[in-house]
């Protein structure tokens, strides 16, 4: 067998084991997870990812390794922002907090899914047509600006999203949660609950990110294997790292800020890579976008822990005052 078919063969049964503890032992249905469980949780999660890129030290080379630990570096950080919109998600549809694990459960899986299809998609795009690459660069450039400047008052609505719409026009859904299910009968007739409409918004919203990442990922490495692996043990990860983060991720308020900086930058990396290959061997260029990565996902986090961007709060004397 050949480093990378046995490479995939490790991933196939981590990933089979790997889920068979997430739909088991870390998911007992109908239970909210604490925050001291999800620590643990992720601690596995991010072992594990970890652990893969130690596997690929010894079974590939250290490029491939490297071009792994970036790619799924940059997942973890993007899906810091998954976890903002799936609390706006869960809000707006006012599911209990027991029902959030085994939603975010069945959400992820499909989103696991959808992007092998969308990364499947794409490699073949690319494999046929490398000019692609050019349209992915100029593409992450233009979402990386327009990340950067976002205000803060542009705030997603779920309930106005195009794909709770069209569920509206065309299945028959009940304006709750259904005690937990997802499918319920009422006088002989199949309705769909709000737990229902949530696991597909969370997947299809995970496919909306993965529109950003995924060619961000492919600017990083053009590995198949990499792409892959990157992505599924990053999304693997994302309940529990919900659980951990979801009342701390208003606190990354420059988070947004330090990714978008290193879109723009695989961005211009894949633009110029023809004359940056001639100047800068492979294994630097990928040794340059994780340190890249590296700086700006934790120099955005330790920035926001510094700078507060919120409004200061009211003084209660000038209010006294002023009622006085």
């Amino acid at each position: 067998m050949t480093p990378d078919q046995i490479s995939y063969l490790v991933f196939g049964i981590v990933l089979i084991i790997a889920l068979v503890f997430d739909m088991g032992l870390f998911s007992k249905k109908n239970t909210a997870i604490t925050i001291k469980t999800a620590l643990w949780q992720s601690v596995f999660w991010v072992a594990l990812g970890l652990g893969f890129f130690v596997f690929l030290l010894f079974e590939e080379n250290q490029t491939v390794a490297l071009e792994y630990l970036s790619a799924y570096l940059m997942e973890k950080s993007l899906s810091i922002d998954n976890i903002f919109v799936f609390i706006l998600i869960f809000n707006a549809f006012r599911v209990k907090e027991i029902y959030y694990g085994r939603s975010i459960l069945l959400g992820v899986l499909m989103a696991i899914v959808f992007r092998v299809i969308f990364i499947t998609v794409g490699v073949e795009l690319v494999n046929r047509f490398e000019w692609v690459l050019y349209i992915f660069g100029v593409f992450l450039v233009y979402t990386g600006i327009k990340m950067f400047t976002a205000s803060d008052d542009e705030e997603f609505d779920p309930k106005a999203h195009p794909v709770y719409k069209w569920m509206k026009r065309v299945l028959p859904l009940v304006p709750h949660d259904g005690g937990g299910k997802y499918i319920i009968k009422e006088n002989g007739k199949r309705y769909y609950t709000m737990l229902f409409v949530v696991v597909i918004m969370l997947s299809v919203i995970d496919l909306v990110f993965a529109v950003d990442s995924i060619p961000a990922v492919m600017g990083i490495s053009k590995n198949n294997m990499v792409i892959y692996t990157s992505n599924i043990f990053a999304v693997l990860g994302l309940r529990s790292l919900f659980f951990l983060l979801r009342g701390a991720v208003n606190k990354f308020d420059y988070l947004q800020q330090g990714v978008a900086i290193v879109l723009i930058f695989i961005g211009v990396k894949m633009l110029a890579e023809h004359w940056i290959s001639q100047w800068i061997g492979k294994t630097e260029q990928v040794i340059l976008s994780l340190g890249v990565i590296v700086l700006c996902i934790v120099g955005s986090i330790i920035y926001s822990k510094y700078h507060d961007k919120k409004k200061p709060l009211p003084d209660p004397t000038a209010a006294n005052s002023s009622e006085a």
